[in-house]
């Protein structure tokens, strides 16, 4: 039984202005199993969040695939490339991405508006999204906004965000970038309880070493290819 889930294939992305070309990923080949919680690691302006952007579909390569379960995503229509992030694929960020004039509720449920399809009234995903909010502790916070909540809750309402329609795969992009290190810690263990526990295939770019420590399995990038599979 194949058991990889997301798949690269000599992916290239370079970015283009008006006076030179910035060659920022340089033909990536990279398989991800199946609940697995894999850290690409890598210094700063190596390319990781920019082949995370791709992974997610974010983006579009210059060169190079990217299949989800088999599929490559930059052979759909936007649309259907929506559809799939929509469904299978939640996202966090460093800077958190939470709309500020809404309740910590409402920026969780927003996902589900917008997927539209899986239940019928406002009511249910307001219930589905109070029960991401206490599984990230989080609960008696609900109704506050983001500037009324820490570093460390905002991070947590993002990842009950990301969690939403039940993804398959979470994408974190520096998730601890501007936590304090107690912090980035509980954020930490709460993305390895969602690995083990809640079965998600985990996927985390990040210039912290710290973070290394709870994967299997890290990779490195530097300038823009792969080094070090383990």
């Amino acid at each position: 039984m194949n058991n990889i889930l997301i798949e690269t294939k000599n992916l290239h992305k370079t970015f283009t202005d008006t006076a030179k070309k910035l060659e920022v990923l340089k033909g990536i080949d990279l398989e991800i199993k199946k609940e697995e919680l894999l850290v690409i690691q890598g210094p700063s302006g190596a390319g990781k969040s920019t082949l995370l952007h791709l992974l997610g579909g974010l983006d579009i390569p210059t060169k190079g695939s990217v299949l989800i379960d088999g599929v490559d995503i930059y052979s759909l229509s936007d649309n259907n490339r929506a559809d799939i992030r929509n469904r299978k694929i939640g996202f966090v960020f460093q800077f958190y991405n939470l709309l500020p004039e809404f309740s910590a509720l409402e920026n969780v449920f927003l996902p589900a508006l917008i997927n539209g399809n899986l239940k019928s009234r406002k009511s249910d995903y307001s219930k589905d999204a109070s029960g991401l909010l206490d599984m990230v502790k989080l609960s008696h916070r609900k109704l506050h906004r983001p500037y009324q909540l820490s570093g460390g809750e905002l991070q947590r309402v993002a990842i009950a965000r990301a969690l939403m329609n039940d993804p398959e795969i979470i994408f974190c992009d520096e998730p601890t970038g501007n936590l304090d290190s107690k912090t980035g810690d509980e954020i930490c263990e709460l993305l390895l309880k969602l690995n083990k526990e809640n079965r998600k295939t985990v996927v985390i770019v990040t210039h912290e070493q710290k973070i290394a420590s709870i994967a299997k399995r890290v990779v490195h990038i530097r300038d823009g290819q792969l080094f070090n599979h383990n």
